[in-house]
């Protein structure tokens, strides 16, 4: 058994140390929508609303970290579990007037949605693009 830890088990340890951490910011208060709103206009703002129970969701959080390659300090990234905060949910999408999907990526620009994607098509998304 020993043989098999050292094979399989150490590859899984070194994979979860090799997991990219990203700069989220927890996105839990209504409150801070219009802190994104006012931001937004100095600092490109993004929004991940992940389903924390949804493994299409996981995949794609998964594939976002993997290829976020963005510069230090160049956007402020808000992670919102829209499970725990539903309120917090529903009004991203009264405040910033698009169709709630999950999971959903928005870049907010100068007060408003200049891009939002869900599911596969985050990956299409370039951050780049917006800062």
């Amino acid at each position: 058994m020993g043989l098999f830890n050292n094979l399989f088990g150490n590859k899984n340890i070194q994979e979860k140390r090799d997991e990219k951490e990203l700069p989220w910011i927890p996105l839990t208060s209504l409150e801070q929508l219009d802190e994104i709103k006012e931001k937004s206009v100095q600092k490109t703002q993004v929004i991940f609303k992940h389903s924390t129970t949804c493994g299409i969701s996981s995949m794609v959080m998964k594939r976002f970290k993997e290829a976020y390659d963005m510069p230090e300090n160049s956007v402020d990234l808000y992670y919102l579990d829209l499970l725990r905060f539903r309120e917090v949910s529903n009004e991203v999408g009264y405040k910033f007037q698009i169709t709630h999907e999950s999971p959903q990526l928005l870049i907010i620009r100068n007060e408003v949605v200049v891009a939002h994607e869900s599911h596969g098509a985050i990956s299409q998304l370039s951050l780049q693009k917006y800062i």
